[in-house]
């Protein structure tokens, strides 16, 4: 038979019972094969640890006297019963959808489960849980541009307890895209003091036509820690005009729906330098007359 599973609270005094024995049985207990060295009191069949901690983990064994026939087998795993869960919701993928995040600031040590319940309004909203990010749940919006306030409740639960955290929010509160994509930047030749910066909406956001995104532009050269800002409407392509010659330029972008919600994260970093002028290749008059010099008859 496997041994079975006894969860307790780290800190507290752990009662561990040999089987089916009686009061006044005698037994030796064994843990991961050896003897047990924690603070106990060991009453019959009893064993009794005191003040378990982490270190007290593992498998117990006891083996009745005279004969050492082995009794029972307890696996002993200490935890922590879980405390309020944090959660997030964003959508970055308006007017589909959004997702909720949840997450424990605190580890238990022992395996803790989450349940998600969304409502909008009194309507229960079906949850899709994502396959990659296991905390992480999937909801389509019922409508669109809705008063109505979302509720998601998520509850932590492990063998030692459980708790819950409800967050509540518009649905346009939660609307931040994902950042803009391919970010390039390319000297102007014949300008010195000009970079072409071009770019791409998110991927993620499904209908840039009829829900457009703005942009935010933000550039410095790598000697200054000062960013200049240039907001954008829906262009996707921006000249910078007033770079330093010849200094190199780090430069990021950011998406925001036209009308609601917040700004997405920057965009991955690009460098680029303005275009510059070849140095012209001057030779000497003496060294040309040598040249010269060498091919004559």
């Amino acid at each position: 038979i496997g041994a079975r599973i006894q969860y307790e609270k780290i800190g507290s005094d752990v009662t561990m019972q040999c089987g089916t024995l009686d009061n006044d049985a005698s037994v030796t207990w064994k843990v991961n094969g050896t003897d047990v060295k924690d603070q106990k009191v060991e009453e019959g069949p009893r064993l009794i640890l005191q003040e378990v901690n982490l270190s007290s983990n593992g498998l117990y064994s006891c083996f009745e006297n005279p004969n050492g026939d082995r009794r029972d087998q307890i696996t002993l795993r200490v935890g922590t019963p879980p405390k309020d869960p944090t959660v997030t919701c964003r959508s970055n993928t308006y007017p589909k959808g959004f997702y909720c995040s949840w997450h424990l600031q605190h580890p238990t040590y022992i395996p803790t489960e989450f349940e998600v319940h969304v409502k909008h309004g009194q309507k229960v909203l079906e949850v899709q849980r994502d396959t990659i990010h296991k905390n992480r749940g999937h909801v389509k919006f019922p409508e669109l541009f809705s008063t109505i306030k979302y509720r998601v409740n998520v509850t932590a639960f492990n063998a030692l307890g459980k708790s819950s955290t409800t967050i509540l929010f518009d649905e346009f509160n939660i609307v931040k895209p994902d950042p803009p994509e391919k970010v390039v930047a390319l000297p102007i030749p014949n300008n010195v003091r000009r970079l072409e910066v071009t770019w791409n909406s998110p991927s993620t956001w499904p209908d840039v036509e009829n829900f457009p995104l703005k942009y935010f532009l933000r550039y410095r050269p790598l000697i200054r820690d000062q960013w200049q800002h240039v907001e954008l409407s829906d262009s996707t392509s921006h000249t910078i005009t007033d770079a330093y010659a010849g200094k190199e330029y780090i430069i990021q972008v950011a998406a925001k729906d036209t009308e609601i919600g917040t700004w997405s994260e920057w965009s991955v970093a690009v460098h680029a330098t303005p275009w510059m002028e070849e140095p012209k290749q001057i030779t000497s008059t003496t060294e040309a007359e040598a040249i010269a010099g060498t091919y004559l008859p």
